[in-house]
């Protein structure tokens, strides 16, 4: 007895191995669901936004604002005066003492996390977990109790249901343990050092230890360690990567200059050194105006961490249904109880008190039957599959929940730099000026591959440009020599990079298409390899002539300049690039044309079509550059030799104007037609950057978010202008603009809240730091491949490719997600309902139950999860993007699909009851029993000895059981194949269109048989085999199921179908 009872208690934990493995597949998808190691992250809410402005509320630990409001606005002698210090001197010891006591340290707060008992508690906050671990509880108690020699058996349900718990709430716990690794990736922008000036001594201090008021000095590749007013440059230039906090693809000038203009953001703040941000070129000392939580990048953590948890609306709408489910089974419940109390003192229970505990397990029962188990379980593994196909795609989905959110996104906010362009500059037109002629060029091509064609203006294109042009290829002599950048190949993944400035990387491509007035080397170009031929051109060109000089850029003359040689001639040269309004005022002549190389005064008229063209160029929203050229210059170095840059300008005088080139950062080839699609798909498409306006509406207009000629007047705000509007207007402009430019996080949080306000679905992209609120602040957020960790960490997928078509192929599979999704849960609550009818029958007429608990979750779990799992891999209708996206209020099961689902529930319970009936009551080698001994079976002790409690509790009673449990497998075998498609019939959608739903289905079946004909499973699960009649009495009980769901897809079809058209047809509208 005792190897028995132990032989049952080994393989009721066979059984939990199915759970186990889950709970190892969860984390394996939870792991392997990451960007670089990155885990996932929940969603989360809004934020405030950043800047050097006195905040609006106090932060924790941390005294009122920053000491210094508005510092971009105040002179320098303001700032000091402000902080009562010289440059040279700095702060005292005792200044020092009492900032820091007052300001504290300069280091983002530290929050305290959540405990790990307060997440495993949230855990069970659901009703349907509650309900499962009452039961759990409660029949670990009937278990103790049990008096029968299955004592051990008894055990397996609530272990089994403890195991599911386990596995929910592992994921969740692992989910929201990773939840605050954004907020930890910000201390990777924090420099460990800086160079302070204090009590009359330079010296380098830890960048914690900083305190307003400090004079700090920064050079090239320094990160700023705290916001900092500029107060001098001791350089040419002095320019700052603040991509980070303002996702601007250029690096800034900066200057000490007052800024004096009203609602001033970030990109406005040119006298602001920004904490985390990179020095790029030159030197210059600031005062530290803000330092720790008060900093631009104090506020991002503080937005961060200030975040509110959203559910997705997968989520939500489970969790509605799991409510509503929750207290329909718990009325049931307690109904089914109550309703037998009058059987509580029923001989066969020996005892009232025994007759309450025996319909307590019926109740109990029937709350494990009505709970769909396997719901959480399928949900998770068809997500991770829409992970996997989405990782083909280069669309890495951090959060699970996340892909079926995808599938109703109303708008998306994308933002334009290296995600609707290809985040490489490139010439796109250029002029040059021959005589009085002005000779105009279009340049194919998007990226720094050397790659184009050069076409002018009638359409004819130049196979070598520079060949047949004399001024074009002095253009191309000065682009490539007049630069310091590179452009280099990687070979692995045929990728092209800039190394230095990216509008000096488009010149030295436009180089490369302009080719060089050597026909015979032009000829050898397509044999040069890749990693070769992305320079040969301005190779050829660096190697006629050498380079002597270079007159570095200066913010006050605009421009640079180079003294080369040519090593043919001998004649010495100093090309020049720079501002067009600095070079044009400094050019007295242009060439005339032809190889004769003289050159003809600059006359008015020519002199005015270029600052036509200027302005066009720049209305474009192109970046514009102008060159020139002084021939026969003094080949002496020493003669250039100045104290200061500004007096470069001397030496750049009488200069003749070559010519003009317009850039930008190009958009990407596909991401016009996947913007159309969006479109088609009832997806609004707004652009939201941090560059100029005139850039950005250029973009749009040829990316189709706007039409060529159409008024922008309502449909493009900047920053400033959408801060100038009321609540209600900003409202009406964020429903109806599409683009929104030189804005800042603040804004980002502003719009995505406004949308969501209205009960829109915002998918949200970005790369930056600044970035990261807004990202955790959508609906769904998404970071570039390209970005920071901290926009990664705080998004629910990663762009791998940086690309917005990427977004749109993403929609459509999260689409097609949450059909077979939906497909699955009804599938399942139509089963369950099932389970529930057979239940409650039973206890209603008085019979036994037909189902033990133990039987019920091995159908749950096991045989009707593999369909429902199968069911994900239903191929997409074709016209998914045709359709404008679902409301997100959209209930998972409609009235008319509840009431399909309750039919089919319907006849599963009856059909499950009447198999256990007809082999009662019907079968030749039964009992044949009337239905009033079956549904009075507790008075089996005081019936005749032919109709004893024998019968009704052991042999007979497991073949009658297994004759339910089989029926209940097959039925919800073909209600599987019903769920093919929700109103295409079998016959026109044949079960082998989804092979994986068949083998699934074959496999559920073998899992049964194998309990069925295997002793130890079948004494497991209180079952017996069946013989060949039985099985027909299965099939022929089970097939009309289908015939049932056929009839209800024809009425669905013919008086539903036409209503639902007209109303998508409406929301359109």
């Amino acid at each position: 007895m005792t190897a028995d009872i132990f032989l049952r208690s080994w393989t009721g934990l066979i059984v939990t191995l199915l759970v186990v493995e889950y709970c190892s597949l969860v984390a394996v998808v939870t792991r392997g669901s990451t960007w670089e190691g990155a885990p996932l992250v929940p969603k989360s809410g809004g934020s405030p936004g950043v800047g050097v402005k006195l905040p609006e509320k106090p932060r924790k630990n941390q005294n009122y604002g920053p000491p210094m409001e508005d510092a971009h606005a105040a002179s320098v002698d303001e700032v000091l005066n402000e902080f009562h210090l010289k440059p040279t001197h700095g702060l005292s010891s005792v200044q020092v003492k009492n900032s820091e006591k007052q300001w504290g340290k300069n280091i983002l707060p530290q929050e305290d996390g959540t405990s790990l008992f307060a997440m495993i508690l949230e855990q069970f906050k659901d009703q349907l977990v509650i309900i499962l671990l009452i039961s759990a509880i409660v029949s670990f108690g009937l278990a103790i109790l049990e008096e029968s020699e299955d004592k051990a058996t008894a055990f397996v349900e609530p272990l089994v249901i403890l195991l599911i718990l386990i596995a929910n709430a592992t994921v969740g716990v692992i989910q929201e343990t990773n939840a605050e690794k954004a907020i930890e990736a910000l201390m990777d922008y924090a420099p460990d050092e800086a160079t302070v000036t204090r009590f009359g001594k330079t010296f380098k201090v830890h960048a914690s230890d900083l305190v307003p008021g400090d004079v700090i000095t920064v050079s090239v590749g320094d990160k700023v360690p705290a916001d900092a007013r500029v107060i001098s440059i001791s350089s040419a230039s002095f320019t700052v990567d603040q991509a980070v906090l303002t996702g601007e693809s250029h690096s800034v000038t900066k200057s000490t200059e007052t800024v004096n203009l009203p609602g001033a953001v970030k990109q406005d703040m040119v006298n602001i050194l920004f904490s985390g941000t990179t020095i790029v070129s030159g030197k210059a000392q600031a005062v530290v105006v803000a330092t720790g939580s008060r900093t631009a990048i104090g506020d991002i953590h503080e937005s961060i961490t200030s975040q509110i948890s959203q559910k997705t609306p997968l989520k939500q709408k489970v969790d509605d249904f799991s409510d509503v489910l929750a207290k329909v089974i718990t009325v049931i419940c307690i109904l089914v109880w109550v309703i037998n109390i009058r059987h509580f003192n029923d001989p066969n229970h020996h005892g009232w008190l025994k007759g309450a505990i025996y319909y307590f397990k019926i109740a109990v029962a029937l709350a494990v039957a009505a709970i769909p188990e396997g719901l959480p379980v399928v949900i998770t593994l068809c997500l991770a599959l829409g992970t996997t196909k989405m990782a083909k795609m280069n669309a890495i989905v951090r959060s699970l929940p996340s892909v079926e959110t995808l599938g109703c996104t109303n708008v998306i906010c994308s933002d334009k730099t290296g995600t609707l362009t290809t985040n490489q500059m490139s010439v796109s037109k250029f002029l040059v000026v021959e005589g009085s002629q002005i000779n105009e060029f279009d340049v194919k091509g998007t990226t720094y591959a050397p790659e184009g064609d050069v076409t002018n203006a009638t359409g004819r294109r130049f196979v070598e440009p520079s060949a047949e042009s004399p001024a074009i290829e002095m253009l191309a002599r000065i682009c490539a020599l007049c630069n310091e950048a590179q452009v280099v190949v990687n070979e692995s993944t045929r990728t092209y990079t800039n190394i230095g400035e990216p509008t000096e990387a488009a010149l030295k491509v436009l180089v490369e298409k302009l080719q060089t007035s050597d026909r015979n080397f032009n000829a050898k170009l397509t044999q040069f390899a890749s990693e070769s031929r992305v320079r040969a051109v301005n190779d050829h060109i660096e190697a006629r002539y050498e380079r002597k000089l270079v007159l570095e850029f200066n913010r006050d003359r605009k421009s640079m300049s180079v003294l080369v040689t040519d090593t043919q001639t001998g004649r010495t040269s100093l090309f020049v690039k720079g501002a067009p309004e600095s070079v044009l005022a400094r050019c007295t002549h242009v060439s005339q044309g032809g190889h004769t190389g003289e050159r003809v005064p600059f006359d008015p008229p020519t002199r005015k079509s270029v600052e036509e063209k200027v302005k066009a160029y720049a209305e474009e929203g192109l970046r514009v550059l102008a060159t020139a050229v002084i021939e026969d210059v003094d080949d002496n170095v020493a003669h250039y030799k100045s104290s200061s840059s500004a007096d470069y300008v001397k030496f750049e005088q009488n200069m003749t104007f070559v010519g003009l080139t317009g850039m930008l950062d190009p958009p990407r080839p596909e991401v016009r037609e996947a913007i159309a699609k969006c479109r088609s798909a009832g997806i609004k498409v707004i652009v939201i950057t941090g560059d100029n306006k005139s850039t950005a509406e250029t973009i749009c207009r040829q990316i189709g978010v706007f039409k060529a000629t159409e008024d922008l007047a309502l449909q493009s705000y900047t920053g400033r202008e959408f801060d100038a509007l009321s609540e209600t207007e900003k409202l009406q402009a964020v429903l109806r603009a599409g683009l929104f430019s030189r804005v800042e996080p603040s804004h980002k949080q502003k719009i995505v809240d406004l949308l969501q306000s209205t009960g829109l679905i915002v998918a949200m992209t970005g790369d930056g730091v600044n970035d990261a609120p807004a990202l955790k602040k959508a609906s769904i957020g998404i970071a570039m491949g390209s970005g920071t960790d901290v926009a990664k960490l705080a998004a629910d997928m990663v762009l791998a490719d940086d690309n917005f078509a990427t977004i749109e192929k993403a929609v459509e599979e999260g689409r097609g997600i949450y059909e077979n999704t939906k497909q699955f849960i009804r599938y399942l609550i139509s089963s369950n309902i099932g389970e529930v009818v057979s239940i409650f029958l039973t206890v209603l007429v008085g019979m036994p139950e037909a189902l033990i608990p133990v039987q019920l979750l091995w159908v749950n779990l096991v045989t009707d999860s593999l369909p429902a799992l199968a069911l994900g891999f239903n191929p997409k209708d074709h016209l998914i993007m045709s359709r404008p996206p679902r409301s997100s209020k959209e209930p998972l099961v409609g009235a008319w699909l509840f009431f399909r689902y309750c039919v089919i529930g319907m006849y599963v319970g009856c059909a499950t009851v009447g198999a256990y009936a007809w082999w009662f009551m019907y079968y030749e080698s039964g009992p044949q029993i009337t239905f009033h001994r079956l549904t009075h079976f507790g008075e089996c002790a005081t019936s005749s000895a032919l109709v004893g409690c024998d019968m009704i509790s052991g042999e007979f009673q497991k073949k009658a059981t297994t004759m339910s449990l089989s029926v209940l497998v097959l039925i919800e075998m073909f209600n599987a194949m019903n769920s093919l498609s929700e109103n295409e019939s079998l016959f026109t959608l044949p079960l082998w269109t989804n092979l994986y739903l068949c083998g699934a289905i074959s496999l559920s079946m073998g899992l049964h048989f194998m309990i069925l004909y295997v002793p130890w499973l079948a004494k497991l699960f209180v079952i017996t085999p069946l013989n060949v009649a039985e099985w027909k009495a299965v099939f022929w009980i089970s097939i009309p199921v289908i015939v049932m769901d056929e009839v209800l897809k024809f009425i669905s079809n013919t008086f539903f179908s036409v209503e639902v058209e007209s109303s998508d047809k409406e929301k359109t509208e």
